[in-house]
């Protein structure tokens, strides 16, 4: 049993759908696992639909009008028969988003977001598994929430992995099947979704509760690089990757492998394979059990848009346990992400991603403590298996605010 995964970029119209036909044949399908995720940007489409209804109701019968004008477009590429029937099911999930927020009276946003948002998935695996069989590729379309189960924290769930294993013994391993990504439901069947990029997390649940073979992440690029071309003029392929050097650069912020997917995985120890859909025969890179990296070379990662602050106390007295774990609870308080820290006896640095917009209110309860320092907009470098050269092509024309090293890891947060 095989687990592939395909993420919103390969299914974005009707050349991609075909492009996922040619990986099939190419590779195979028999004894398969498709987990797809929505079309293109749609999740961001349906989140637009979420924010509408909460605080501009105004628009929102054309933000739900622009998701059926963007699908409808790829159905009419796809079948030339307007009449196919996959039509009418798209209208239906789209009629259920639309009666879902005429007679729903809860006031929570996560709940609703959940109930909505996951329609992205619905909807795309509904269009390609009408086309697989329109051409004479047998699948069997599966409703995911109806074998991952989870608890009802919206948006931020926990699986419950007992319910999951018993249920997903019920799929037909014989054939191919296609499910979607990101998606699970609670005690109550209430849609609920496994966090953004969380298609990547699906495949490693189905894979792990189905003893797969392996998984494969079809993506963009020919595998996992040690750096992220949009930032990066000359990057390299890794052959291979080990489970624990995986996660390390999962930690820091590789954006090519979703942080929770490797964990059900190496307990496994089920390879996960990261390929190119556009050249599927080329080998990508191979995640699994093993040391280190192939080949060993630094590996960096940025992460943009970031708040350095640097805090002392106003009596030169030490920051001691008590003053940090204050600090830390008023973190997590205004939902800071600490990406790094840095701490001698009279001053704490640390990096923080301001994903929420809470910096200013931190700010000013800190002040009144603490003598602070800000510097906003800066970005935080790490590179594994770092060398003199690697560190001196990130210090050209940027100034390094603060410095952190270790075995085998250096970070930098530069201006």
């Amino acid at each position: 049993m095989r687990v592939f995964k395909f993420g919103g970029a390969s299914v974005k119209d009707a050349a991609g759908i075909k492009n996922v036909v040619k990986v099939l044949q190419e590779t195979g399908h028999d004894n398969t696992l498709l987990v797809v995720s929505a079309m293109g940007k749609t999740t961001n489409a349906m989140e637009a639909i979420v924010n509408s209804y909460f605080n501009e109701k105004a628009v929102l019968p054309a933000a739900i009008q622009e998701s059926i004008d963007y699908h409808e477009a790829i159905l009419h590429d796809l079948f030339e028969n307007s009449n196919h029937n996959v039509f009418d099911k798209v209208k239906q999930l789209f009629d259920e988003v639309k009666g879902f927020l005429a007679w729903n009276k809860s006031p929570k946003y996560n709940f609703v977001y959940d109930q909505i948002v996951g329609y992205g998935e619905l909807i795309s695996t509904t269009i390609i598994s009408q086309y697989f069989n329109e051409i004479g590729i047998k699948c069997n379309w599966l409703d995911v929430r109806d074998f991952i189960k989870t608890d009802d924290s919206y948006r931020d769930v926990s699986v419950d992995w007992e319910q999951t294993q018993e249920r997903v013994k019920a799929i037909d391993r014989s054939m191919l099947n296609i499910t979607q990504g990101f998606l699970g439901s609670d005690e109550n069947n209430f849609t609920t979704t496994l966090g953004r990029e969380g298609s990547d997390y699906t495949a490693a649940i189905l894979a792990y509760c189905l003893n797969a073979d392996s998984v494969t992440i079809w993506k963009d690029v020919p595998g996992v690089l040690n750096a992220d071309p949009r930032y990066f003029k000359e990057t390299q392929l890794l052959n291979n990757i080990s489970y624990r050097e995986a996660i390390e650069l999962a930690f820091y912020g590789a954006s090519v492998i979703h942080p929770k997917t490797l964990q059900p995985l190496q307990q496994k120890e089920i390879p996960l394979h990261v390929k190119s859909f556009l050249n599927p025969k080329d080998q990508g890179t191979t995640v699994g059990k093993g040391v280190g990296i192939e080949p060993k070379v630094p590996c960096f990662i940025v992460k943009k848009n970031q708040v350095l602050m640097k805090l002392s106390s106003l009596d030169f007295s030490f920051i001691v346990e008590d003053s940090i774990s204050e600090l830390f609870k008023l973190l997590h308080d205004h939902k800071m992400k600490v990406d790094l820290i840095q701490n001698s006896a009279i001053s704490f640095s640390v990096c923080v991603d301001n994903r929420f917009g809470r910096l200013q209110e931190l700010l000013n309860l800190l002040k009144s403590r603490f003598k602070v320092v800000h510097h906003e907009g800066v970005s935080l470098y790490t590179i594994r298996h770092f060398d003199e050269k690697a560190i001196e092509s990130l210090q050209n024309g940027h100034e390094i605010l603060l410095e952190q090293r270790g075995k085998e890891t250096v970070q930098l947060v530069v201006k």
